[in-house]
C-alpha cells in the first residue's frame, strides 16, 4: 500500500517527507494507522548515526494507532484495536522469558538492524530499499507494520493522540524509578536532567511517595516547571556543585536514589558522588558508543553504592503501559503536561524544538 513516511537519509539532514509503498504484515506482525508518535532523543541521534542504523530509514519509536490488518499468526489482536507500539524483543531468550525483554539477547537487531529477522524490509520506494522496523515499528509513517509482540493494546476511549511515548521515552524515565530504583514513601532521590525522561521519572518518584525530590538542571525555566510538577527542591548546576547542594538539602547523607538522564560523564560522576551509603543509581541517558565515564572506585569502594545501566525502564510494555495509564486517569501521573502536539508535516520543527528545548515531548499527530 502507499503510504506517506518522513525519511532520514544523511547525517543532522532534515527528514524527507515522501511516498513509499509498504508490504504486507508477515505472520507475526499488524498492520496499524499512526495516530501520532512521539519525537525522541534517541530519533535524533540515529538520524546523526551515532548508532549506525542503515539509511535511508524510517525511523520514529513511540507511536499509536489502530490495527487495519493482522498477520495470519497473531491471535490477541484484531482489526480496529487501539494499540500502543513498544520496542522488539525475541519473547523466547532468557531475559524474556524472565521478564527483562528491554535486555533482549537480540535488541539491537530487532530495534536498530533496519529490517526483519529475514533481513527484509517491509519500505520501498520505486524498488530503493528503504530501512523499516527501528524498535520495531518505524511510525513516523501514516502507516506501519509492527510485530504483534510489541503492539500493546489500550482502551477503546484512550487517547491515541497522547499516548506514544509511554512506548519509550515516558516508559525510560519512569520505569527506571518504578521497576529499578523502587523508591519507597518517604525516602529521597536526585534525577539529573529534566527533559521528558528525567520529568517522567520525576513525575513516578512523585507517584511513588518519595518525599525529597531534588531535580538538577541547568535551564532556569525547566527547573521551575518540575516544582510545579512535584518536585521539593531544585538545583542549577551551572550555578552550584550539586553534589554539594544535594547533601546540604540532606543534612549531609546524600540522597537514597539518584537517576542521570543525561548520558554526560559529567554528569554521571556527579550522580554517583551524590548517593547515600548504600544508596542506589540508574543511567538512562544515552552517549555515543565507546564513551567513557570517570568513576571514583577509591572513593566510592566504601560507599556500597549500586549503579544500574537501564533500558527503556526494564519494562514488560504490556504490563507497564497500562500500568502507567491508570495512573494518568487517576491524576497520579500527569505526563500530558510535558506534551506539545505537532502536525506530521512539522516533523523537522518538532525535532528542532526538542533539540534546543523548547518543547519538553514533541507529539506528531497524523
Amino acid at each position: 500500500m502507499k503510504i506517506q513516511a518522513a525519511v532520514a537519509t544523511a547525517p543532522s539532514t532534515p527528514l524527507d517527507i515522501r511516498e513509499l509503498e509498504l508490504d504486507e504484515p508477515r505472520a507475526d506482525e499488524v498492520t496499524v494507522r499512526l495516530v501520532a508518535s512521539g519525537v525522541c532523543h534517541t530519533d535524533a541521534i540515529v538520524r546523526d548515526q551515532w548508532y549506525p542504523v542503515p539509511l535511508p530509514a524510517v525511523l520514529g519509536h513511540e507511536g499509536s494507532g489502530v490495527v487495519t490488518a493482522v498477520g495470519a499468526g497473531v491471535t490477541d489482536l484484531v482489526v480496529g484495536d487501539k494499540v500502543v507500539l513498544a520496542p522488539a524483543s525475541c519473547g523466547v531468550c532468557e531475559q524474556c522469558i524472565t521478564g527483562h525483554p528491554q535486555y533482549c539477547v537480540d535488541f539491537y537487531a530487532l530495534n536498530f538492524g533496519g529490517s526483519r529477522t529475514d533481513g527484509s524490509s517491509s519500505l520501498s520506494a520505486g524498488g530503493e530499499r528503504i530501512s523499516s522496523n527501528f524498535f520495531g515499528q518505524s511510525s513516523f509513517a501514516t502507516f506501519t507494520n509492527a510485530r504483534a509482540r510489541n503492539a500493546v493494546k489500550v482502551a477503546d476511549d484512550a487517547p491515541l493522540e497522547l499516548l506514544g511515548p509511554l512506548g519509550c521515552g515516558i516508559m525510560t524515565g519512569s520505569g527506571a524509578v518504578l521497576n529499578v530504583l523502587r523508591p519507597a514513601p518517604g525516602e529521597s532521590i536526585a534525577i539529573f536532567g529534566t527533559g521528558a525522561v528525567g520529568l517522567a521519572g520525576m513525575l513516578a518518584a512523585v507517584a511513588a511517595g518519595a518525599t525529597t525530590i531534588i531535580m538538577v538542571d541547568i535551564v532556569p525555566e525547566r527547573l521551575e516547571f518540575a516544582k510545579e510538577l512535584g518536585a521539593t527542591h531544585v538545583v542549577n548546576s551551572r550555578e552550584v556543585d550539586p553534589v554539594e547542594q544535594i547533601r546540604e538539602i540532606t543534612g549531609g547523607r546524600g540522597v537514597q536514589f539518584a537517576l542521570d538522564t543525561t548520558g554526560v560523564p559529567q554528569v554521571f560522576a556527579q550522580m554517583t558522588k551524590s548517593l547515600a551509603i548504600r544508596g542506589h543509581g540508574a543511567l538512562v541517558g544515552a552517549a555515543k558508543l565507546g564513551t567513557d565515564a570517570p568513576f571514583d572506585i577509591g572513593t566510592l569502594l566504601t560507599s556500597g553504592i549500586s549503579i544500574s545501566m537501564v533500558v527503556e525502564g526494564d519494562s514488560v510494555p504490556r504490563e507497564f503501559i497500562p500500568r502507567l495509564i491508570s495512573l494518568y486517569e487517576r491524576g497520579l501521573f500527569p505526563f500530558d503536561k510535558l506534551v506539545k502536539q505537532y502536525e506530521f508535516s512539522e516533523i523537522n520543527t518538532a525535532f528542532a524544538d526538542s533539540e534546543s528545548g523548547a518543547t519538553i515531548k514533541p507529539v506528531l499527530v497524523f
